[in-house]
């Protein structure tokens, strides 16, 4: 929730000239997220990070209205750390903090004093939640790739968002965090660092901040890595054009790197600077171009002819790994449906009953096949981290009529 809440605040930042009147609806979901993570983190050196028991939970396929199965609360505290969850958090409420600064300036204040609180308490009680909640958290929302992202991607928010000199000598300090190569194109809920050298990199295009200069280098390598036709062991496309990325829900990858393509692409026009990639050279033009194949393939330009977001097009994943969307409604069965009693709606291969207009799903593999099967979860089930960074992408595509 925090990453799609930061997601949502950096498209509104950069992209929400674009959104039009649906603009009110993304800063509307902005803030129903920040006040959940103020509830969250009301008591200082304490975060709440869950509300439910994950194996009882997957246990059972039933609608919200008839849930029964635990809701154990789950928190953070200073003898259980848990600095990546904190430091997500942390840069969800500064980021939101910029999106409220002039809508509401007493709101914003609120988000930045809290995201300065969470923060410290992140620095300062050091630790992966998923050791100090193994059993809540593990296997499935894990820490795979350690805290220490989170803590300079929350760094680099409340520096875009306050401006202090502590936390740009925390950037500096702990720039050595991104120096592993093999996670130069990795950005999501879990791995922060391609989004933080693009976030930081613009204050170096803009001529501001030279001693953030390796973080530019960084962003660059980044863009040559990812780009259709450089090899990269970690990266590869389709033979429909789709990008590919090992591990689970292809599609936030697609998402949010895209949103990464998109938005240097923007920082790099505003300073006439382009990208050296070898004997290529990488153009906000050719970003951009990229991004919108990607967007383009989400929406039904691929060789299945689907569009991966539910309810947009003639044809979109019907059955799609959602318990309210394939369980019939109270008002179609008004009779409670137990926890076991859901899974012939699971099994079943008829069409849910309930579209979920707007969610994009996990997607197809690296050969273009998707199963439309509610089992086949990695492709059939939709996120907020997938939907979160392509909303800027959307307001953008959708406004600059010459890149539709």
């Amino acid at each position: 929730m925090a990453f799609t809440t930061t997601m949502l605040s950096w498209s509104i930042i950069d992209f929400g000239r674009t959104m039009g009147p649906e603009l009110k609806n993304a800063v509307k979901a902005v803030k129903w997220g920040t006040d959940y993570l103020l509830k969250a983190t009301a008591i200082p050196g304490v975060v709440f990070v869950q509300v439910g028991d994950a194996y009882s939970d997957h246990n059972c396929w039933e609608r919200p209205e008839d849930m029964d199965t635990l809701r154990t609360v789950y928190k953070i505290d200073r003898a259980h750390p848990g600095s990546d969850v904190a430091g997500e958090t942390a840069a969800a409420l500064a980021a939101a903090s910029i999106v409220f600064r002039k809508r509401d300036p007493a709101y914003s204040r609120r988000l930045l004093d809290r995201a300065t609180r969470v923060f410290a308490f992140a620095n300062r009680y050091r630790g992966a939640y998923s050791n100090s909640l193994y059993d809540a958290v593990c296997p499935f929302y894990c820490d795979f790739n350690g805290y220490q992202d989170e803590l300079l991607w929350g760094a680099a928010w409340l520096h875009k968002a306050s401006r202090k000199r502590a936390y740009r000598e925390f950037i500096v300090k702990n720039e050595v965090i991104l120096r592993a190569g093999d996670t130069i194109n990795e950005f999501g809920w879990d791995n922060k660092h391609a989004g933080i050298n693009v976030l930081i990199s613009k204050e170096v295009l803009m001529g501001k901040a030279e001693y953030f200069e390796s973080f530019k280098q960084n962003a660059d390598g980044f863009i040559c890595s990812i780009l259709p036709g450089v090899s990269h062991p970690q990266v590869q496309y389709s033979r429909g054009g789709l990008l590919v990325k090992t591990g689970g829900s292809n599609m936030q990858h697609v998402t949010s790197l895209s949103f990464l393509l998109l938005a240097y692409s923007n920082y790099l026009s505003h300073a006439k600077k382009v990208v050296p990639c070898g004997e290529l050279t990488a153009s906000p033009s050719l970003l951009r171009q990229v991004a919108k194949r990607q967007v383009d393939y989400i929406l039904g330009d691929n060789p299945l002819g689907m569009s991966y977001m539910v309810g947009y097009g003639r044809r979109f994943p019907r059955r799609i790994h959602h318990r309210g969307s394939s369980v019939p409604s109270v008002s179609a069965h008004p009779a409670r449906i137990g926890c076991k009693e859901g899974s012939r709606y699971f099994l079943s291969s008829n069409p849910n009953p309930n579209l979920l207009v707007g969610a994009v799903v996990g997607g197809p593999n690296v050969t273009d096949a998707f199963p439309d099967s509610r089992p086949y979860f990695v492709q059939s089930e939709p996120t907020t981290y997938i939907n979160a960074p392509l909303v800027g992408l959307l307001g953008y595509f959708s406004t600059h009529s010459s890149w539709r």
